[in-house]
C-alpha cells in the first residue's frame, strides 16, 4: 500500500489518529488488513454449511467485518484491543451486544455459543496464531471450519504434507482432524503497517470422521514428544515411553517424525498405546 510505511511512523507519533481510527500495536501483532478484494475472499472462503454461528478474532477497524455482517449467520467478534472495539461499536451497530472484549485464548466460547458449533475466521496477529490453532483444536468438537490468515511460513507449515521440511507437530495435530488448504499468498503491502513477510490465508474443514481410533491424548503426546528430537529416529526420541525391545523393533521405529504422515502417527499410537502410562 503506497505511504504505508509513512502512515505508520505517523502513528507512531500520535496518540491516537485523528481520523477516527485504530492505532496499530506492536505488542498486540496487529497489522490491519487495507486490500476489500482479500477481505472478500476471505470471508467467501468459509461454507456457511452445517451452522450458523460464525466467530471473527481480531477484527481490528472491521474491513473484514463489513463482509461478514451481510453473511445470513449469527456473528459474533471477539477483541482484546479496547480502541478497536470502540471503534467496532460505533461503525458497526448492527453487532450490538456481539462485540465481546475478551482475550480469546482465556476465553471460554461456551459462553457466547454454548453447545452450538461455530465457524472460526480473522486475519490473526502472527504473536498468537498458532496459539488460537491449538485452542481450535482443543475446541473441535464444535468447531466445523476454520479461515484465517496467518504469517505465509506458519501457514505453509499447517498445510505441509509429510517428508516436507516444515512439516511439524502443528501440521500432523491439525492435519489428524481438518482438511488443510493453503488458499492463497497476501503481500505486504496490502497491511497497515506492513509487516516484514508475506501472509498466507488457509481453511480448515473438519473431517467427517474425526474421533481418532486411538487415545486421543496420547496421540498428542507422541507426535509432541517424536518431534522435539526431530532429528532422531523415533526409536531414540520415543525412548521416554521405555517400551520393549521386541516393539522397537518394527521397522516404523527406523523412521524419523517428519517421514510419518498423520494415519501413521495413529498408528504408532495404537502400537504404543497397550506399554503406556
Amino acid at each position: 500500500m503506497k505511504n504505508s510505511n509513512k502512515k505508520y511512523v505517523h502513528y507512531k507519533k500520535q496518540a491516537a489518529p485523528e481520523d477516527g481510527s485504530v492505532r496499530a500495536k506492536k505488542h498486540l501483532g496487529q497489522h490491519f488488513l487495507m486490500d476489500e478484494n482479500v477481505a472478500k475472499n476471505i470471508a467467501d472462503s468459509l461454507t456457511y454449511s452445517g451452522y450458523k454461528n460464525v466467530l471473527e478474532i481480531g477484527p481490528g477497524m472491521g474491513v473484514l467485518t463489513k463482509y461478514l455482517v451481510k453473511k445470513d449467520i449469527d456473528f459474533h467478534v471477539i477483541e482484546i484491543d479496547s480502541e478497536s472495539v470502540v471503534y467496532l461499536k460505533e461503525n458497526y451497530p448492527e453487532l450490538e451486544g456481539k462485540v465481546h472484549e475478551k482475550d480469546f485464548l482465556k476465553y471460554d466460547l461456551k459462553e457466547i455459543f454454548q453447545e452450538e458449533p461455530y465457524a472460526i475466521i480473522g486475519n490473526f496477529p502472527y504473536n498468537i496464531s498458532t496459539q488460537i490453532v491449538f485452542k481450535t483444536l482443543e475446541n473441535r468438537d464444535q468447531i466445523p471450519e476454520f479461515s484465517g490468515m496467518f504469517q505465509k511460513e506458519v501457514a505453509q507449515r499447517i498445510a505441509a504434507p509429510h517428508g516436507n521440511k516444515t512439516y511439524g507437530i502443528l501440521s500432523v495435530l491439525t492435519q489428524a482432524f481438518y482438511d488443510v488448504t493453503y488458499l492463497f499468498t497476501v503481500p505486504p503491502g496490502v497491511f497497515n503497517p506492513p509487516p516484514k513477510v508475506d501472509s498466507g490465508v488457509i481453511l480448515l474443514k473438519r473431517k467427517e470422521d474425526f474421533k481418532l481410533p486411538c487415545d486421543e491424548a496420547l496421540f498428542f503426546r507422541v507426535v509432541k514428544t517424536a518431534f522435539q528430537q526431530r532429528r532422531k529416529t523415533l526409536r531414540n526420541s520415543l525412548k521416554i515411553f521405555q517400551l520393549p525391545d521386541e516393539l522397537r523393533e518394527d521397522v516404523i521405529f527406523n523412521q524419523r517424525p517428519e517421514q510419518l504422515s498423520t494415519e501413521e502417527f495413529i498408528d504408532l499410537t495404537l502400537k504404543i498405546q497397550p506399554y503406556a502410562v
